[in-house]
C-alpha cells in the first residue's frame, strides 16, 4: 500500500479553531432567534420573513450535504465522466420545483408538504399516510447523514466516532429546540456561503495549476488514466440503471420534506419562486465545482493515493485541499465539512420534528383542536427525541455501509411523497383512496426493491445474485405510485374532495386565503 504524507486525520490546531468560531456564531443566533420562536408560525416557518435571497441560500444550504460535496468530487476523480450523472441529477429536480410545486406548496400549505394532501382530501388518513412516507424519508437520510458524519469527522479530525456523532448530535439539538426554522435558516445560510466560497477558492487553485484551462486539465485526465476517464460508462454501465437514478435523484429532490417546508418561510409564491430561482443558480454553480474538484484530484493527488486514504474517494476534496493550500486550506475546508453536516442534519430533525408535532399530534390526535403553545411545546419534544434518535442510530449504525439509505430516502422522497403531492395539486378526481394507495405503493415498492437490489442483497447481505436487476428502483416504484394513485382513484371516487378542486384550484393559482 501506498504511504501516504498527509495530516488528514491528525488533530489540527486550524480546524479546530475554525470549527470553534462556527459553533459560537451560529449558537450566538440560536440564542438571538430563540427569543423570537414562541409562536407555531415562528417555530416552523421563521414568521415567514425570509427574503427570496435568503431562502434561496437556506435551500442550498440544506440541499448540498456533505455527501454531495465529498462523494461526487470521490466519484469524478476516481470513476471520470459518470460523476456528472449525480451532479445533473441533484441539479435537474429543482425546475420542477420551480414550475410545478413552489407556487401551489406556499398557497396551499401552512407548515409542511403534507398540508397540501389534506386540502380537500380526509384529513386523517391522508396525514397518516403521508406522515409514514415523510417521516421514512427523513430517517433513512438522517441515518445516513449521522453515519457519514461520525466517520467523516474521525477521519478529517483524528476524533473517536462516538464523540463526534454525539457532538453533532447536541448542537444540532440546540439550534432546533432553542432556535426553530429561524436559527436552521441562518446556519443553512452561513453554511452555504462557507461551502460555495471554499469550493471556489479551491477551483481557482486548480485552474491556476492548469493555466486557467479546462482543455489542458482533461487533457492531461486523459493522459494519466486513458480516454475512459471523459466517457461514460465507467460507474453506471446499464443505461436502464442510468434512467432509474435519474428519476429517483430528479423527482426525490420534489419530495424531501426539509426541503419542501422551506417554502412556507417566506411571505407569498412569488417569494417562495424566486427563492428557488436563487437556489437553482447557487446549487448549479456548486455542482459545476464539485465536477472540477474531482478532475483536479485526479490529476493533482492521484487515484492511488486517494483510494490508499478511503476507497470510496471521500477524501479526495480534502487531499485536494491539502495539496494546493497547505494545511491552513485544509483545516478551512475540514471546518466547512464539519459545518455542512450540522446544518444538513438540522434541516431534517426540523421537518421530521414538524411531521410528529404539526401533521401527527395536532393534525390527527387532537384534530386541528390544539392551541399553538400546546404544538410548539410538542414540537420541542419531538425534537428532543429526535435528536436523540439520530445520536443512537448513529452509533447502532457504526461501520456499517449505510450509504444505500441516500438512495432510499430520494427513492422513498420520489415514490412516495411526489406523485401524491403532484395528482393531489394537478387532477381533479384525485380521492383520498387513490393518495393513501399511491403512498403506500411507493413506499412499499421503493424500500422492497432496494431491499432485494444488487447494493442490499449481494453487497450487504452477500448473496451470489440481486433478485431486483436495478441500484434503484425508482424507474417502477413512481410508475407504480403513479399507477396506484390513477386506480385507487377510479375504484373509491370522492365527491367532496372533487367538489372542492375548483376552490383549491383559485387558491393555488391567486393564493387567496393563503397563510
Amino acid at each position: 500500500m501506498e504511504v501516504v504524507d498527509t495530516a488528514i486525520g491528525e488533530p489540527s490546531t486550524t480546524s479546530i479553531l475554525f470549527f470553534l468560531v462556527f459553533i459560537c456564531a451560529t449558537l450566538g443566533i440560536t440564542y438571538y432567534a430563540a427569543k423570537k420562536s414562541q409562536s407555531a408560525s415562528q417555530f416552523y416557518a421563521a414568521g415567514r420573513g425570509v427574503t427570496g435571497l435568503q431562502n434561496g441560500l437556506a435551500l442550498s444550504g440544506d440541499y448540498m450535504s456533505a455527501a454531495s460535496f465529498l462523494g461526487i468530487a470521490g466519484l469524478v476523480s476516481l470513476r471520470g465522466f459518470d460523476g456528472l450523472i449525480y451532479s445533473i441529477g441533484f441539479l435537474v429536480g429543482w425546475p420542477i420545483l420551480m414550475f410545478l410545486i413552489a407556487e401551489p406548496l406556499r398557497n396551499l400549505g401552512k407548515f409542511t408538504f403534507v398540508d397540501v394532501l389534506a386540502y380537500r382530501l380526509s384529513k386523517k388518513p391522508i396525514r397518516i399516510a403521508a406522515s409514514v412516507g415523510s417521516l421514512m424519508t427523513v430517517f433513512f437520510y438522517l441515518i445516513a447523514q449521522m453515519v457519514g458524519a461520525g466517520t467523516l469527522i474521525m477521519m478529517i479530525f483524528g476524533m473517536p466516532y462516538e464523540i463526534a456523532v454525539v457532538i453533532v448530535g447536541m448542537v444540532m439539538i440546540m439550534y432546533v429546540l432553542f432556535g426553530g426554522m429561524l436559527a436552521t435558516t441562518w446556519v443553512q445560510i452561513i453554511k452555504a456561503v462557507l461551502l460555495l466560497s471554499g469550493g471556489s477558492i479551491l477551483v481557482f487553485l486548480i485552474m491556476l495549476h492548469f493555466g486557467f484551462s479546462y482543455g489542458e486539465l482533461f487533457s492531461q485526465a486523459a493522459m494519466s488514466y486513458g480516454d475512459r476517464v471523459l466517457e461514460p460508462g465507467g460507474l453506471v454501465a446499464s443505461p436502464m440503471d442510468a434512467v432509474s437514478l435519474g428519476i429517483a435523484l430528479m423527482f426525490g429532490t420534489a419530495g424531501l420534506p426539509h426541503i419542501l417546508m422551506r417554502f412556507y418561510t417566506v411571505r407569498d409564491a412569488k417569494t417562495a419562486r424566486k427563492s428557488v430561482f436563487y437556489a437553482t443558480g447557487f446549487i448549479g454553480f456548486f455542482y459545476i465545482l464539485t465536477f472540477t474538484i474531482g478532475f483536479g484530484a485526479m490529476v493533482i493527488v492521484g487515484q492511488d493515493i486517494i483510494s490508499a486514504i478511503d476507497s470510496g474517494g471521500n477524501m479526495a476534496a480534502m487531499l485536494l485541499a491539502e495539496a494546493t493550500g497547505g494545511a491552513v486550506f485544509l483545516g478551512f475546508m475540514a471546518a466547512v465539512a464539519f459545518a455542512t453536516i450540522l446544518a444538513v442534519v438540522a434541516g431534517l430533525t426540523l421537518a421530521g420534528a414538524s411531521t410528529l408535532s404539526h401533521d401527527l399530534y395536532a393534525g390527527v390526535f387532537r384534530a386541528g383542536r390544539s392551541t399553538e403553545e400546546e404544538e410548539v411545546k410538542v414540537a420541542r419534544i419531538a425534537t428532543l427525541s429526535m435528536g436523540v434518535l439520530a445520536i443512537v442510530l448513529g452509533l447502532i449504525f457504526q461501520g456499517q455501509n449505510v450509504a444505500f439509505m441516500v438512495g432510499l430516502a430520494f427513492a422513498v422522497a420520489a415514490s412516495a411523497n411526489f406523485p401524491a403531492l403532484v395528482l393531489s395539486i394537478l387532477w381533479r378526481n384525485y380521492s383520498t383512496f387513490g393518495a393513501v394507495a399511491s403512498i403506500a405503493t411507493g413506499t412499499t415498492l421503493a424500500v422492497g426493491l432496494i431491499v432485494l437490489s444488487p447494493t442490499v442483497w449481494v453487497d450487504l447481505l452477500r448473496n451470489p445474485t440481486a433478485i431486483f436487476p436495478l441500484s434503484n428502483p425508482a424507474i417502477i416504484s413512481v410508475a407504480g405510485a403513479f399507477a396506484a394513485g390513477y386506480i385507487g382513484s377510479r375504484l373509491r371516487p370522492d365527491a367532496e374532495a372533487s367538489s372542492r378542486y375548483d376552490e383549491q384550484k383559485i387558491r393555488n393559482y391567486l393564493g387567496v386565503g393563503s397563510e
